[in-house]
């Protein structure tokens, strides 16, 4: 059976590009990094190669590239690290971030070190900027802490306005940027982000592998005890490969942007006509004829004894989507993202995410409407 894989912002299939020039690293360039003889030395400047390429890609110092095993670790030492070395006694998050963003806040908040505030959102679920101002408005030092685009419904928020809010009221601004770099050219200078979350299989890269970015002048401590690398700053012996791969996966996605983004949002856009065609009551869940990822179309089909079968309908056919973040899959519960922005009217829902990458075509988009037909009626 031919499967259709429609899941590309849980993760993206590795470029074979990217995998042979990891491939020697998985092989004979075996050495340890922190090893001062020969095969260390090869495999620290392999590092610090990746590194200065990353960086030279984001418009930035290497010495501000540090990396990890994911958004997830990235986003996580952000938030602690502004509350625990920066000073920030106010968290202001929203209400519809990854759960590496709600729960390391919700946490610092139970302890006491620091008051959250959730920013209000529109109907689309974008970002109220004049409620972050208020919210920002205080005498507490704050971390605004905002994904640059939110992975269930691939809302976009305006970064380079909320770093400004950030600058003009001495707020830290931590960004999740898991959904957006490797997809879009990205100059964090310009952006005045403070902090920023990568993750490299979400553009074609390999998984376990990620970066932080620290701008200059913002002095922070390692969220892992126990060694020296990555300049005092993550300890662990690094993910060799996996730096190497993310490096040339993000150097291919930039390069091909330009095709590979107008491809890819002409096949989201062409299922989306498709599907309100044949299906009039069909709900977007987020902004997709606006501010949107051009990678993501998150659908809710009224629940019904059809609909409520439809994820494992469709993955018995062989079509792989989610019903919202692959990060909860095997929850049943309704999406926290959904449930925020259709409040009660959610439960009555099925929402399906489909996303796309350069891997696809129009004849599997055809295929799955096509099924999709065949499955709701």
């Amino acid at each position: 059976m031919h499967r259709i894989y429609l899941d590309n912002a849980a993760t993206t299939n590795l470029d074979q590009q990217v995998l042979e020039v990891m491939m020697p690293y998985l092989t004979e360039k075996f050495g340890n990094p922190s090893a001062i003889y020969s095969y260390g030395r090869e495999t620290k400047m392999a590092i610090e190669n990746a590194r200065k390429s990353v960086a030279k890609l984001l418009h930035v110092t290497p010495g501000e590239i540090f990396f990890t095993s994911g958004g997830t670790e990235s986003s996580n030492t952000s938030i602690n690290a502004a509350v625990n070395d920066l000073g920030c006694k106010h968290i202001i998050t929203s209400p519809i971030e990854h759960h590496a963003t709600l729960y390391t806040a919700e946490k610092i908040a139970a302890k006491g070190l620091a008051k959250l505030s959730f920013v209000k959102l529109d109907a689309l679920g974008h970002i109220d900027l004049a409620d972050l101002e208020n919210l920002l408005a205080t005498n507490e030092k704050s971390l605004v802490t905002l994904m640059h685009a939110n992975n269930e419904i691939g809302n976009l928020v305006d970064v380079a306005a909320i770093g400004n809010l950030c600058e003009q009221y001495g707020a830290i601004f931590h960004c999740d940027m898991v959904q957006t770099i490797g997809h879009y050219p990205m100059n964090l200078k310009e952006i005045k982000v403070h902090l920023a979350s990568s993750a490299g299989h979400k553009f074609h890269g390999p998984k376990g592998v990620g970066i932080l970015y620290v701008r200059d002048g913002i002095t922070i401590t390692p969220l892992f005890q126990g060694g020296s690398q990555e300049r005092n700053m993550r300890a662990g012996t690094e993910n060799l490969y996996g730096i190497v791969g993310y490096a040339k996966a993000l150097e291919m996605a930039l390069q091909n942007f330009e095709k590979d983004s107008n491809y890819v949002k002409g096949l989201r856009d062409y299922m989306y006509e498709e599907v309100k065609k044949a299906f009039p009551t069909v709900v977007c869940n987020g902004d997709v004829e606006g501010d949107c990822l051009y990678t993501v179309l998150n659908l809710s089909f009224p629940k019904s004894d059809k609909t409520e079968m439809l994820l494992f309908n469709l993955d018995m056919a062989g079509i792989c989507v989610s019903g919202g973040s692959a990060c909860s899959s095997g929850v049943s519960s309704v999406s926290h993202v959904i449930k925020t922005i259709h409040g009660e009217a959610a439960h009555k829902m099925v929402p399906i995410r489909f996303s796309f990458s350069k891997i696809n075509n129009k004849e599997e988009v055809d295929a799955v409407v096509m099924k999709l037909k065949e499955y709701v009626g």
